[in-house]
């Protein structure tokens, strides 16, 4: 069995729609893997609720408590390892998790963390993504999966979806059309990584 720990700060709509693919699909008898736990660096975050209201263990780890990046990182990677036994091994999931990662965190769970970003990599790492896309005159839009490096946004490239982007699209408009498609794929993505982890 392969745990899936996933990682919010927010919403957790990403998320939301992986617990619903793992639960609907059954990936635990099919893939051999379930989402163990969900983590967030916010006591607010709305995905927590979610996650608990489908049985998924919930744990806050803020960021803020904590004397520098390389601190929380630092207790971050022993919550998670919790779940990361020989038998158990862990995958690192990414939904909208917005702290930017220390290289030992990352390298750490290298070929075994996944992260998604609102736009068609390599065009638009960062944020503000939709609006630069319209502002750069796209006629395509999107989303990637991609592994997580210690380069911002640039890890290889798991799977990538794109839309249109419509006249008089806004960030907002643009933005949920593309959401539409990130919840469709990065289950998928993330089943297509566990035969490989």
């Amino acid at each position: 069995m392969k745990n899936i720990v996933i990682l919010i700060s927010g919403s957790g709509s990403n998320m939301a729609a992986i617990v619903k693919a793992s639960q609907r699909d059954d990936w635990a008898a099919h893939h051999g893997a379930r989402v163990a736990a969900v983590i967030s660096n916010k006591a607010d975050a709305k995905g927590l609720a979610f996650a608990r209201s489908h049985g998924i263990g919930t744990l806050v780890l803020d960021h803020k408590a904590f004397a520098d990046r390389a601190a929380f990182d630092a207790a971050l990677a022993e919550r998670i390892d919790a779940f990361d036994t020989p038998d158990h091994p862990v995958l690192v999931v990414l939904a909208g998790f917005m702290r930017i990662l220390t290289a030992e965190f990352v390298n750490h769970y290298a070929g075994r963390m996944v992260n998604i970003h609102p736009s068609l990599l390599p065009a638009f790492a960062g944020l503000n993504t939709h609006q630069r896309a319209i502002d750069a005159g796209c006629k395509v839009a999107g989303a990637t999966v991609h592994l997580v490096t210690p380069e911002l946004d640039h890890g290889p490239i798991l799977a990538q979806a794109a839309v249109p982007v419509l006249p008089g699209d806004t960030a907002d408009t643009l933005a949920a059309r593309v959401l539409t498609q990130e919840h469709l794929m990065y289950p998928r993505a993330v089943v297509n990584l566990l035969f490989k982890t």
